[in-house]
């Protein structure tokens, strides 16, 4: 590992060079991106960092690594050393940088919470090309616990140290029908399963899913082609993945959203996609694809539809969690819909303020298409008020229609402005507000 942290130095050299070389507003070069919502295309430096993407040493309880490592190469380094991150966002193209940088959940976070709580140390690049290494009690704490949920406006990281757990070879699923929260509760109350998530096909079919490490297996399932996992949720009460398996097993559907692309199709799922093309990265090259050319649009016009993107997840306290989903059931009712229990026990993060305590994330990604007409944002403004109302917070990967005073009560406004004027304050990077709301 002494080679890679030579070359990580040497990388991170050339790069605030560049920076410092120029002038005026900054933004990332890279290949990828996990963000669902439009932006404008303004004219900004643009800092290649593509090649920031390597592990730089996997210790017994941590990984250190650097930002723009997709999780796919992380977890699949760790895997070789019996550990896994403490969470895996569910597709592999997310980094670990933007995971950070953003909100980033899995069926591990009843227990280690969002991405974010699983972070140990981060560098991270600011846009006078200062570098500062940041800990829960050095110097630089604040930015410690105001760069998640930043979105690349105070900085970016470019090393980061995260928890890592062992790892059993296999997971062994239960999926189990439930009623109401209280019998999720009692699952995460009794502490058994390594992973919790859900699964809701409509308010009278809904089911946990409890993963738990083992060291055999009787027989694996393989959901990489033909087979489509959130399928076999409600038509298995047992089933057995390798542990790699099971950690990108949303990946290969994107969720379920591969329908959209009919690649639910076992025609072109078997001899269009193929194996290969099956999975995030080449959803995610289409949904581009369709945004830029608005073929979808089009269609719609023709059919005399109207339409609204709803990709969204949202973070309810539990208590509260069986109200959303009778919202939501009533007013938006778009499935399947994921859910999954976050365990909440540091509230120290001042941009995602959330209380001590167990929160339910409801996902959910799909077109609300109606025939009559609606204002821009209708359906997604009325989910922001409803998680408002519920005491809740949206993560902000995807569109947002906050008012400005509103967003700023909602996502640190006081605590940001202090972070800018510190760490930002030519305004090489975006105000959160302009990047994450006005799309600038």
């Amino acid at each position: 590992m002494a080679d890679a942290l030579a070359a990580h130095a040497a990388k991170r050299q050339s790069l605030v060079s560049s920076l410092r070389e120029g002038s005026g507003p900054v933004a990332l070069a890279k290949e990828t991106s996990n963000l669902f919502r439009d932006r404008e295309a303004g004219r900004r430096r643009r800092l290649d960092v593509r090649g920031f993407n390597q592990v730089l040493s996997i210790k017994e309880n941590c990984v250190e690594a650097e930002g723009m490592i997709a999780y796919e190469d992380l977890t699949r380094e760790c895997l070789k050393h019996g550990v896994m991150p403490a969470v895996v966002p569910q597709l592999k193209t997310i980094t670990l940088g933007g995971a950070v940088a953003g909100v980033g959940i899995e069926s591990s976070s009843h227990r280690h919470g969002l991405v974010h709580d699983t972070m140990l140390e981060l560098d991270v690049l600011l846009g006078d090309g200062r570098v500062v290494a940041c800990t829960p009690d050095n110097e630089h704490a604040d930015l410690f616990f105001g760069f998640p949920n930043s979105y690349g406006t105070l900085g970016y990281a470019l090393r980061v140290k995260a928890k890592t757990i062992p790892v059993k070879p296999y997971v062994r699923l239960t999926h189990v029908p439930f009623n109401d929260f209280a019998e999720l509760q009692a699952h995460l109350e009794a502490g058994e399963a390594d992973f919790v998530d859900g699964t809701v096909f409509s308010p009278q079919r809904k089911f946990i899913t409890l993963g738990r490490f083992v060291d055999a297996a009787p027989y694996t399932s393989d959901y990489t082609f033909e087979n489509i996992y959130y399928r076999s949720i409600g038509e298995k009460r047992e089933d057995y993945l390798s542990v790699s398996d099971y950690l990108w097993r949303w990946d290969t559907d994107w969720f379920w959203c591969s329908k959209n692309v009919f690649a639910q199709n076992a025609f072109a799922r078997k001899f269009l996609f193929g194996r290969q093309r099956l999975g995030s990265r080449t959803y995610t090259k289409i949904m581009r694809w369709n945004s830029r050319v608005g073929a979808t649009k089009k269609l719609e016009r023709l059919l005399g539809l109207h339409s609204e993107s709803v990709i969204q997840d949202v973070d309810i306290p539990i208590a509260r969690a069986g109200e959303f989903l009778d919202f939501y059931a009533r007013e938006i009712g778009l499935w399947p819909q994921w859910i999954c229990p976050i365990g909440v026990v540091q509230s120290r993060f001042s941009l995602y303020p959330v209380s001590r305590g167990w929160y339910v994330n409801f996902g959910f990604w799909d077109v609300k298409r109606t025939r009559e007409a609606h204002a821009p944002g209708h359906f997604n403004r009325r989910i922001e008020q409803k998680v408002a109302e519920l005491g809740g917070i949206k993560s902000l990967y995807s569109d947002s229609f906050f008012a400005e005073d509103d967003f700023r009560r909602r996502y640190g406004g006081a605590a940001y402005d202090a972070l800018k004027r510190k760490y930002d304050p030519a305004g090489a990077f975006p105000r959160l507000y302009d990047k994450c709301v006005l799309k600038a």
